[in-house]
C-alpha cells in the first residue's frame, strides 16, 4: 500500500490537535497585564504541549521519508500513535487548569509515555517490514534518545505524585531532547 493517505490522514490529526490546544487558551477578562497572570499555567502547558505535538509532526515526517509500502499493522501502529497523541489537548488543560497539580501531572506523563511507546511499536513494524538494511534502520542505529525518554517519562510520573515540579523538568527534559533537529535520516538518505 501506498503511503501518501497515511502521511495526510496523521498531519490532519496533528493540525487539529494543535487547533484544540490554542482553543483552551481563553481571553482574559482583563485589559492590563495583571489579567494575563491567571493564564500563565495554561500558557505554559500549552507552549510544552505544542513542542511535543512538533517533535511527533517532525520526527514521524522524516521516519515516512524512509517508507516504501505501508502494511495494515503500519496503519494500526499510526492510528494508535495518533491516538495518544489526541489525548495530549486533554491532558494539557487538566494541568494547565489546575497549576501543575499531582495527579493531572502524572496523567500527562502516563500520556507522552504512551506516545512514546506507540511511536517505537511503529518504528518497529516499519523497520519489520523494510528489514535491517533500510534506511530507518541505518539512521537509527541505537537510538539513545529513544531508549533514554521513556525513563525520563516514568521518572517524571513518580516523581509526579510528590514534586511536580520535578516531573516537568523531567518532561521538558525529554522534549529538549528531542528538539534539536534529528539529523539521522536526512544524513542517511542524503549519503545513498
Amino acid at each position: 500500500m501506498n503511503k501518501t493517505r497515511l502521511e495526510a490522514f496523521s498531519d490532519g490529526v496533528l493540525a487539529i490537535i494543535i487547533t484544540i490546544m490554542v482553543l483552551e487558551l481563553k481571553v482574559p477578562h482583563g485589559m492590563d497585564f495583571d489579567s494575563l497572570i491567571p493564564l500563565f499555567p495554561k500558557f505554559l502547558s500549552y507552549v510544552l504541549s505544542f513542542i511535543y505535538i512538533g517533535i511527533y509532526w517532525n520526527n514521524h515526517h522524516h521516519m515516512m521519508h524512509t517508507v516504501k509500502q505501508v502494511t495494515g499493522g503500519i496503519l494500526w501502529a499510526n492510528l494508535h500513535l495518533l491516538f495518544w497523541l489526541s489525548l495530549v489537548p486533554f491532558v494539557t488543560a487538566w494541568i494547565g487548569e489546575n497549576n501543575f497539580a499531582p495527579f493531572p501531572m502524572t496523567m500527562y506523563g502516563v500520556i507522552l509515555l504512551m506516545a512514546a511507546i506507540a511511536y517505537f511499536i511503529l518504528q518497529y513494524l516499519i523497520l519489520k517490514k523494510h528489514g535491517p538494511d533500510s534506511v530507518l534502520s541505518k539512521a537509527i542505529g541505537g537510538d539513545l534518545k529513544g531508549k533514554i525518554s521513556p525513563v525520563l517519562y516514568i521518572v517524571g510520573i513518580i516523581c509526579a505524585n510528590f514534586n511536580p515540579l520535578f516531573a516537568g523538568v523531567m518532561y521538558i527534559a525529554v522534549a529538549l531532547i528531542w528538539l534539536i533537529p534529528d539529523k539521522r535520516i536526512e544524513n542517511i538518505i542524503d549519503s545513498e
